[in-house]
């Protein structure tokens, strides 16, 4: 791979997570005035073109019964969580404190991968882990400052997520990817727009489009990172997760009068500084058969954003096992 496309492909992983930035500032925005079951309905709901659009591209001869129910339910029921505790966690704490505590992920995955894809993890990576999860607590200063429902959602979010990254490498071969993408946004479609009797406020056009913007915002960047995965390998794609911090840090200075605190300055180098390393040991390869932080590409907390892996034909080994009809 050339010097150029490695660039490139860095550059449109930055790219994909500012504008993913851009989005959760949107969502924060609406938090102020509306509920995040709200925003997640209608995010979902201005989300389906884009499924629909899958659909009619997949020529796939097969039904949308998965081949896995259950793990396809645990994967959704994930999903679920990920997406209204990430909205919740972004309307009512600091961006900035959020996105350090969503960081934990990359580590919660290597943990899940030992008994859900029988991964074997040295002691290098368990201690890197072990420490990451120390910044989490330096983070939330447990004692020092009262812990809210918001703490508590944004940890939901990155376990979550951690969860539902997993389950996509234990089946995610044998499954279609649009049974994939659709069931969390029927499951959020369904369960949000029953609650929203209960919360519903009108919205003017204008925030209408707002959402509608948050959804347009998943698909751009989603397809930044597909573009940037396969122009880059994934050791240099991956980290510019890590450049959300940069822009929490920025936006919410200048648009939420927020401020990046010491523990949260301080926590965030340690998880970073953690999931760094634990990507580093997995690109060397021989330390992982399954490598789950490199091959977690898609960014969660996003419940219209797509799944980048089936658009790479490097994640395409073999053909799937036959549906079932």
């Amino acid at each position: 791979m050339q010097t150029s496309d490695t660039l490139k492909g860095a550059l449109l992983g930055l790219l994909a997570f500012g504008i993913f930035s851009t989005h959760d500032i949107i969502v924060k925005y609406l938090g102020g005035t509306y509920s995040p079951i709200q925003i997640v309905f209608f995010s979902v709901l201005f989300g389906f073109p884009i499924v629909a659009f899958l659909l009619l591209r997949d020529s796939t001869e097969a039904n949308l019964k998965p081949n896995h129910p259950w793990w396809i339910a645990g994967r959704t029921t994930a999903s679920v969580v990920v997406g209204i505790s990430a909205f919740y966690a972004f309307t009512v704490l600091p961006l900035a404190q959020v996105y350090a505590i969503i960081f934990a992920a990359p580590l919660l995955i290597t943990l899940l991968a030992i008994p859900v894809l029988g991964e074997k993890v040295g002691w290098r990576r368990g201690l890197a882990v072990a420490v990451g999860l120390v910044g989490v607590i330096v983070v939330l200063q447990p004692g020092q400052t009262e812990l809210s429902l918001g703490h508590g959602a944004a940890l939901m979010a990155a376990v979550g997520g951690a969860v539902a990254s997993v389950i996509v490498r234990k089946v995610g071969r044998a499954e279609r990817s649009v049974v994939m993408l659709l069931y969390p946004m029927m499951a959020n479609f369904v369960l949000m727009g029953a609650a929203l009797p209960f919360y519903y406020i009108p919205m003017p056009v204008r925030d209408l489009a707002a959402v509608a913007v948050i959804a347009a915002f998943a698909l751009t960047a989603s397809a930044c990172l597909i573009f940037a995965y396969r122009r880059a390998p994934a050791v240099m794609v991956a980290p510019m997760q890590y450049s959300q911090i940069l822009w929490a840090t920025v936006f919410g200075f200048l648009l939420f009068d927020e401020s990046l605190d010491t523990p949260t300055l301080i926590g965030s180098i340690i998880i970073i500084g953690s999931g760094l390393y634990i990507v580093l040991r997995e690109d060397r390869g021989g330390t992982s058969s399954n490598t789950p932080v490199l091959r977690t590409r898609t960014r969660f907390g996003s419940p219209s954003a797509l799944r980048v892996a089936p658009f790479l034909s490097s994640e395409r080994r073999g053909p799937r096992p036959p549906q079932s009809r």
